[in-house]
């Protein structure tokens, strides 16, 4: 398969790309000059205030049995920060999310530029936000870990397989996601606690759908089943046990429906996760957990929150991380009840990543994902209510520190 794939390079991409395979090799073998390739955000100053601009880019080359010519994908973020900080710990920033993808990787923001765009106070008493940005749940929440989240079977920023009936990424219709979402990017009012005691606490409000950085401007589409005043909480708790590191998160959102349908109702999200970490010796750690969610929004769209629809999500995965290598197995399952004019969904997927890190700032992964959906009535692409999908990948991920 990836002579496949190599076949399919013009020769000059097929020469960078053995340099910089070489150049990845030479800097493993140089603990010393990996570690001088972390890239710090730039900064521009301005008199009392400072502009921080990190950034993110990730590329994937992947072989898929979906019958598509494509066989990469990528996406790119620049996350601007100018913000101005005072002697008594007061901080006030000004924050944005700015993301350019293809289709494979557009993630839970669905391909939005401006993912995240929003004012902050960070003081000793926590943080404060308010625009479009995260809910609190989505915050604080935990799941089993991850050897490169960008690729993960749960919450993926990227996928390898397409719709040959829509031209979209195949998990558009239902995707695995266990961290509380209902608020999605949002505008919002925000509130985060700092960690007292291994225990931190968020609340934020979102008056609707909109996207118009500030809460209380746009209402959001105009659809049945519109969600409005959407409030979410979350409860995240640290600690020790002996040489065990535990984390384990509850949050819960609840909303209004607006020109409801028959049926139809204010989303209810709830969602749990544990992880848990031991450092078996200076070298080896072994860490295993997993998360959970159950909603009544048809396979977590909220504008089709429906009385007699449960949509749930399972995620459980288990890592080993020797010196810069880790390696990781991932199993998730998903499950959206039927509702009207949609029918039942299944979802159950395996993946295995070995992943290697160069630096704080390059991280390459290799691994295999397998998924498989189901539907109650009417056929996928290949004209059967079954499909199986297979895709082995190489991604890159290239990220500022700090």
């Amino acid at each position: 398969m990836l002579e496949g794939l190599r076949a399919r390079l013009p020769k000059d991409k097929r020469v960078r790309k053995r340099r910089l395979v070489v150049m990845l090799l030479v800097a493993g073998l140089c603990p010393a000059a990996a570690a001088s390739w972390s890239v710090p955000p730039a900064r521009i100053d301005l008199g009392d205030t400072a502009l921080d601009i990190a950034g993110l880019a990730g590329g994937a080359l992947f072989g898929a049995n979906d019958h598509q010519n494509r066989h990469a994908s990528g996406v790119i973020k620049a996350m601007p920060r100018l913000h101005r900080d005072f002697d008594s710990g007061l901080s006030l920033g000004l924050d944005a999310t700015i993301t350019v993808s293809d289709v494979l990787s557009r993630g839970r923001y669905g391909g939005d530029v401006f993912e995240k765009a929003y004012a902050d106070a960070r003081t000793g008493l926590g943080r404060i936000e308010i625009g479009q940005t995260d809910g609190a749940a989505y915050d604080l929440s935990v799941s089993g870990p991850k050897v490169d989240a960008a690729v993960s079977l749960d919450n993926p920023q990227t996928t390898f397989f397409r719709d040959t009936a829509t031209g979209h990424a195949f998990t558009d219709a239902f995707a695995l996601r266990t961290a509380i979402g209902a608020s999605s990017n949002y505008a919002k009012l925000a509130y985060l606690s700092p960690s007292l005691f291994g225990v931190q606490l968020a609340l934020s409000f979102t008056p609707g759908q909109g996207k118009e950085v500030l809460p209380f401007l746009h209402e959001g589409p105009h659809v049945a089943g519109r969600q409005a005043d959407i409030w979410e909480g979350a409860l995240q708790y640290s600690d020790e046990l002996g040489p065990v590191s535990l984390s384990a998160y509850a949050g819960v959102a609840e909303g209004r429906a607006e020109h409801k349908a028959a049926g139809q109702e204010g989303v209810s999200d709830l969602g749990a996760g544990l992880r848990a970490d031991y450092p078996v010796n200076d070298d080896l750690t072994l860490s295993l957990g997993g998360a959970w969610r159950q909603s009544n929004a048809y396979a977590f769209q909220i504008a089709r929150s429906y009385q007699a629809a449960t949509t749930t999500a399972r995620q459980a995965s288990a890592t080993a991380t020797y010196d810069d290598w880790m390696l990781g197995v991932e199993y998730g399952d998903g499950d959206a009840g039927a509702v009207a004019g949609a029918p039942h969904l299944g979802l159950t997927g395996y993946e295995t990543v070995l992943g290697y890190s160069f630096s704080n700032s390059i991280q390459p992964s290799l691994g295999w994902q397998h998924l498989t959906y189901q539907r109650s009535r009417g056929n996928f692409y290949n004209g059967a209510p079954r499909i199986g999908l297979d895709a082995v990948f190489l991604h890159l991920n290239l990220k500022t520190t700090g």
